[in-house]
Parts: C-alpha cells; structure tokens; sequence
C-alpha cells in the first residue's frame, strides 16, 4: 500500500509519446528497466567516482555507485510508503549524464563549453534519456514518464524561483539548454520541488558517497583509521566495534564500523522524514512539491557532523597530491580532444556525422561535439588521446 503522497503509478501523468500501459509492468518498472538496458547506463561502468578507472578493481565506478544509490532509495522508500520503483528509476538515472573521469571531466567540459550554452551533468542526463539514446523505433531516447523526467531534473531541489538552492539554481532565461529543450516539450514544473521519491533518490547519493568514499579513502591509502577516529559519525561507529568486538581483524573492524557510519545515516532519513510527514500530513504527491522545502532531509546534528566529514575528505581525498596529478592529466586529455573534434567533426564515429550535418551554426556544432565526449568512458576517452595525438597514454605508468 502506498501512502497518499507517494507517485501512484496508475496517476502517472503518462510519455511524451503514448505507449499504452504494459501488461506486467507498472510505468514506473518500465522506466527503471529502460534506463538499465540503455548504452548510458553501461557505460557508467568505466566512468570513475574519484579515481580513475584503471587504477584498481575494488574502487566505486558511476556504475556500483549508482546500484548503491538505487538500494538505499528503495530502502527509505519502501520504509516511507513511497513507490520504491519510482525511487529506484530516479536512482539509478542520477548520474547518467556524467563525462569521463568524474567531477573533473565535468569541470573541464563546462569549461570548454561556456561559449556555447555551458554543461551541466543532470541537464546532460536528460539530453540522454529523451535524445540521445537512439534504439526505439517510435521516438528517440527512452520516452520515460513524466514523474521520472521530472525526478531527474529536480531530485536537488527547484531549479528556478525562490525556492531554488543557489548551488542548483539558474535564471529561468539561461537554462542549461539540455534542460530548456526538455521543459519546452514538456513542462517539468521546475520552480516546485519534486516528488518525494527524487528527494529521497537525492539524499540516496548523498548517504553512499559518504560511506564509500571513506571506504575508497582508506583503500587507496591516502587515510587510514587513526585519522577517523577525531570524526564525527566516523570515530563513534569505530569506537563501538572496538568496544564490541576487540582486537578484531583490520579488514573487518573496518566494514564494521563503515556500516554503521552507513547505517545510522540512513536511519536519520528516515527518522526526521516520519517526523515531518507526519507534522504536514501531505495528502498528494503535488502537496510534496509545493510544499516549499523539502521533506526528506537529514536531522540538522547529523547534517553538521557530515559537513565535518566531507571536508576531511575533500583536504584528504578529493584534493590529495596524488589524485590532483592525476586530475591534471586528464584535464589535458579533455582539453585536447574537444578542440580537436570542433576543428575535425569528420574524426567522430560515422554515427555522429548525420549530427553534425545537421549542426546549423558553431554552437550547434559543439553540442553535438560535447555529447560525443561526455559519453566517453575514462578508457575509451584515455585510449583515444593516446591514438589520435600519438602520444603514450596519459595515465601510463601512474
């Protein structure tokens, strides 16, 4: 049974392009098993969280981080009464848009393409899923639900008006322009929040990159225990597997404590959301969006712990001397291959060029360019800098 404010998928405000209802499949199932079997979400595979693809097999990819993301939401969902396969879909096609080699390929593509309308990775995750994805006979990209377009598009919050988050806010006559196209063809509601199902998808990736990038952390070397033990929410969870289990073996002390720091996390959702869902009694999934503020959200104690553990991780991690030589490097590869695709459109894949025949002007032209290279694998984007400029590799012997 779901709850009154839950996306009720026989109320799904349909497709761009009409299906019809599937036989066995809610439209929301449907949503979610498209955005599996697409070419974007594969590929998410050999895109990198913080480390470069290469460097090592147990490190988190775009694609383990978003079947992390996709479990947790259904956990809270389930647990709220939302529609955990709504949750799910939004989850899993948070990251979709995101270009080689993490934030930093994103950072240097935005760069790159600020003449030309700018990048933005959720924008580019909706270019994929309503454009770009060329597979149906019927339409191009995956023709998912509005509620699923809409979770994509504002699982941070309002993207215009005054309830916008400055982080995630634009001027409503300088949208991404991924994002203006979709919401010219079909309004996405962009100054009200979103269904509590992306809000809790939303707090979903907050809750496992801050758990397995400590993981990630301390595998990698750049930390090790004794730096967490002064952490908020780290050091606790550690101090009580000692207390529980003393002289327990490394490998286990660590998963045990790691768990926890995971465990109460998503408990703090759940908590402060059954508290606030029972203090508005919201009666309809549009309640939730105009309610002004979200209602999935961590308690204000655990959202300041955190803050102290993300910044241990940004000095430590996210900005340690080895993983900025590294980020150098490919900065260089994608400000190398962009320029060189704009000078040479006939160097992209034979696919792409009925695109670029169809580019009327030069910022046409770098849209499609900037597709291309956004789609890249940390691999692919590494193996073909190597071949088109005859070069080594750049991450060879790193």
């Amino acid at each position: 049974m779901l709850a009154p404010y839950a996306c009720q998928p026989d109320a799904s405000r349909g497709r761009l392009f009409d299906e019809g209802m599937s036989t066995f499949r809610s439209p929301f199932q449907r949503d979610r098993d498209r955005i599996i079997h697409s070419s974007a979400f594969r590929r998410l595979k050999h895109k990198t969280q913080v480390f470069v693809e290469h460097e090592g097999d147990y490190y988190r990819t775009r694609l383990t981080h978003s079947i992390e993301v996709a479990q947790v939401a259904r956990t809270i969902a389930g647990v709220l009464g939302l529609n955990t396969d709504l949750a799910e879909a939004i989850a899993l096609a948070h990251d979709l848009g995101h270009t080689p080699f993490g934030h930093t390929g994103e950072d240097a593509l935005a760069r790159l393409m600020e003449p030309y309308g700018g990048f933005d990775h959720n924008a580019q995750a909706l270019r994929i899923v309503t454009r770009l994805e060329r597979h149906y006979a019927g339409f191009d990209g995956l023709n998912l639900t509005w509620e699923t377009l809409e979770g994509i598009a504002k699982h941070n919050g309002p993207v215009i008006g005054p309830n916008a988050d400055p982080k995630h806010a634009h001027d409503p006559e300088d949208l991404p322009y991924a994002l203006a196209e979709v919401n010219a063809a079909w309004d996405l509601e962009l100054s009200t929040h979103a269904s509590a199902e992306a809000q809790v998808a939303a707090i979903a990736d907050d809750v496992a990159y801050s758990h397995h990038d400590l993981h990630d952390g301390l595998r990698s070397g750049l930390f090790d225990e004794t730096d967490l033990m002064d952490l908020p929410v780290a050091g606790p969870a550690f101090e009580e597997v000692d207390r529980l289990y003393p002289g327990l073996e490394k490998m286990r002390r660590r998963h045990e404590a790691l768990r926890r720091v995971f465990g109460r996390m998503v408990e703090d959702v759940i908590h402060v959301a059954q508290n606030r869902l029972a203090a508005a009694q919201p009666q309809s999934v549009d309640e939730i969006r105009h309610m002004g503020t979200t209602i999935i959200r961590f308690s204000k104690p655990l959202y300041q712990e955190l803050k102290a553990v993300r910044s241990f991780l940004f000095h430590r991690m996210y900005r340690a001397p080895s993983v900025m030589e590294v980020r150098a490097k490919v900065t260089g590869v994608m400000d190398a291959l962009f320029p060189l695709f704009m000078e040479q459109p006939a160097l992209l894949p034979p696919e792409w060029h009925e695109d670029v025949a169809r580019a009327e002007d030069e910022t046409a032209l770098a849209r499609v360019v900037a597709d291309y290279v956004a789609g890249m694998t940390d691999r692919f984007a590494i193996q073909e800098h190597a071949r088109l400029f005859d070069c080594a590799p750049v991450t060879e012997g790193a």
